[in-house]
C-alpha cells in the first residue's frame, strides 16, 4: 500500500479542525498590506486585516507561494516515499498551481499530482477533504488526482456578497458596476465557474430576504447535491445568519455533514465583510 499525503493552499479555506482530521498539510498564499507581507491563515486573522484595511484605506496585494515554498514544503514527504496530491486555486485567480507545477518538475513529478480545482475557498476545500478520504483509505496518488480531477466540473460554489466594493477595488467590477449596485442596493450573488466568476443574481431588500433568494437561486431542492457534505462558509457573517443556512440545509436536505468555515485573508480581502457563500458537489 502507497503512502499520500494531500496538500492544499491557504484560500481552500479549511479550518484548523478539519486540516487535522483528515491530515490535510497547506501551503499558504501571502497578503501584503501597507509594505508587509503576512502568510494566509497564519499570521494575520480577517477580522485584523479589515481593521488594517480601514485604518490604511487601501486594499491588500495578494501573491502565490513561490517555487522554493512548495520544494520547502513537499520534499519532506517524498523524502519519505510519500506520494504527493496537490489541489490548488484556480489558475484563472491565481499563479499558485503554475508555481506547484514547476516545484514538482524540478522535484521529480512522477511522485508529485497537481490538480487544478478550477474553484476558490471550500470548492477547493471539498476536494481536498475527498482526496484525503481516499487516501486514508490506501488509494495511489496518481488515481486519486485522477478521480478529483473528475469532481472539478462537479464542484458548485456561489458567494452573496454584501457589497461590490473590495471586487472594485481589486480590479475584478467596473465603477459603473459599483455604481449601480451602491445607487440601487444590490446585493450580487457571485458564481464560480469555468474556473472564473461570473455575476449570477442580482438581490435588493434587508439581507434576510435576499439570503432567502439566494438560496433558492444555489440550492433550491437540492435535488443533485452529493449528500456527503456541504459547506457555509462566511468572512465576518452575523452568526445568526450562518446558522439560519446551516439550519435551513439541515432541515430541508438530507445532507450528513454540514460544514461552517470562515473565508481567509486571501478570498477575504477580494469579496469584504458580510460575504456568505455555499458550496457543494454535484452528484
Amino acid at each position: 500500500m502507497g503512502k499520500v499525503k494531500i496538500f492544499t493552499d491557504s484560500t481552500a479555506d479549511l479550518s484548523k479542525e478539519l486540516l487535522e482530521k483528515y491530515n490535510i498539510s497547506v501551503v499558504p498564499l501571502y497578503v501584503i498590506l501597507n509594505e508587509k507581507s503576512y502568510r494566509d491563515g497564519l499570521d494575520l486573522t480577517t477580522i485584523e486585516m479589515y481593521e488594517l484595511i480601514e485604518k490604511y484605506q487601501t486594499l491588500p496585494k495578494t501573491s502565490a507561494p513561490t517555487v522554493e515554498d512548495f520544494k520547502a514544503a513537499f520534499l519532506p514527504w517524498l523524502q519519505q516515499n510519500y506520494e504527493i496530491v496537490y489541489i490548488g486555486i484556480s489558475s484563472g485567480f491565481s499563479g499558485t498551481v503554475q508555481a506547484a507545477t514547476i516545484a514538482a518538475k524540478e522535484l521529480g513529478e512522477e511522485k508529485v499530482h497537481i490538480v487544478d480545482s478550477l474553484n476558490l475557498s471550500m470548492g477547493i476545500g471539498l476536494l481536498a477533504i475527498e482526496a484525503a478520504e481516499m487516501a486514508q483509505q490506501g488509494m495511489e496518488g496518481a488515481m486519486i488526482a485522477k478521480k478529483v480531477r473528475e469532481d472539478v466540473p462537479k464542484v458548485r460554489s456561489s458567494f452573496f456578497i454584501d457589497t461590490l466594493k473590495f471586487l472594485h477595488m481589486g480590479g475584478r467590477c467596473t465603477s459603473v458596476q459599483m455604481l449601480a449596485s451602491t445607487v440601487l442596493r444590490i446585493r450580487p450573488q457571485i458564481i464560480v465557474r469555468d474556473g472564473g466568476m461570473i455575476v449570477g443574481s442580482k438581490y435588493r431588500g434587508n439581507r434576510k430576504r435576499c439570503l432567502e433568494s439566494f438560496y433558492q437561486d444555489h440550492i433550491g431542492e437540492g435535488k443533485e447535491i452529493r449528500l456527503n457534505r456541504i459547506s457555509v462558509t462566511h468572512s465576518a457573517c452575523p452568526p445568526e445568519e450562518v446558522a439560519y443556512l446551516k439550519e435551513k440545509i439541515k432541515k430541508e436536505l438530507q445532507i450528513e455533514e454540514v460544514l461552517e468555515t470562515r473565508a481567509g485573508t486571501v478570498i477575504s480581502s477580494h469579496c469584504g465583510p458580510q460575504t456568505i457563500g455555499v458550496l457543494y458537489i454535484q452528484d
